[in-house]
């Protein structure tokens, strides 16, 4: 079983178990912003490109000094990037979109009476990918084929929450890719070994429990 599955499974898992281990709030949804960047070899700079997460989560016991929590969630990664050729006369802006069901599952650590550190792996299924572009050779934007992009991302979250009692929590988050998004020759000439990173802050509402 590769590490998306899993990621998918404990997830799965977590969320069926939750009931019979959880005192407080065991379902809950969440959403926020996304800061995501991936490292394009040919381009000049590389800018981050802004967009929303947002889907449910599980947890255990959040009083417990230790606990797991999983979560389903939409996410919208990709970059912005700036290429120069020509010897700068020819400049065009590129935006790469590429939007995942991404399934976290982290270890939770309380470590101060509302304050917990948060680490794990999480799994990601690719659900589309577009390019917009503007500059001197033109503007538009294409849906990509799907085929050229690794249909699975997987890597390490880590984080901080801070939890207003049992039923609202607040944090930020790190994600840190480890497959190469590339999955064809263009791609590869473009995308060269990028991966995802994004930096994720998000509000988190708890809507069930014991």
């Amino acid at each position: 079983m590769n590490k998306c599955n899993i990621s998918a499974a404990l997830a799965l898992g977590l969320f069926a178990a939750a009931p019979a281990l959880a005192q407080g709030p065991v379902f809950g949804v969440k959403g926020g912003l996304n800061y995501a960047m991936i490292a394009v070899d040919e381009a000049d700079e590389n800018k981050a490109r802004i967009g929303l997460h947002g889907g449910l989560f599980g947890r255990t016991d959040p009083e417990s000094a230790f606990g797991l929590q999983a979560e389903v969630l939409y996410s919208a990664k990709g970059a912005h990037a700036t290429y120069n050729a020509l010897g700068g006369l020819i400049d065009q802006e590129v935006d790469f979109n590429v939007n995942y069901l991404e399934v976290p599952v982290l270890a939770s650590l309380r470590v101060a009476d509302v304050l917990d550190i948060q680490l794990g792996p999480y799994a990601a299924f690719l659900l589309s990918a577009k390019t917009s572009t503007s500059g001197d050779l033109g503007n538009g934007s294409d849906d990509l084929d799907k085929d050229n992009f690794q249909s699975t991302d997987f890597g390490l979250a880590v984080g901080a929450a801070l939890n207003a009692g049992t039923n609202l929590q607040v944090g930020a988050r790190y994600t840190h890719g480890f497959a190469k998004l590339a999955d064809s020759d263009a791609a590869d000439m473009v995308l060269g070994d990028a991966t995802n990173r994004c930096i994720q802050i998000y509000l988190g509402i708890g809507v069930g429990g014991n």
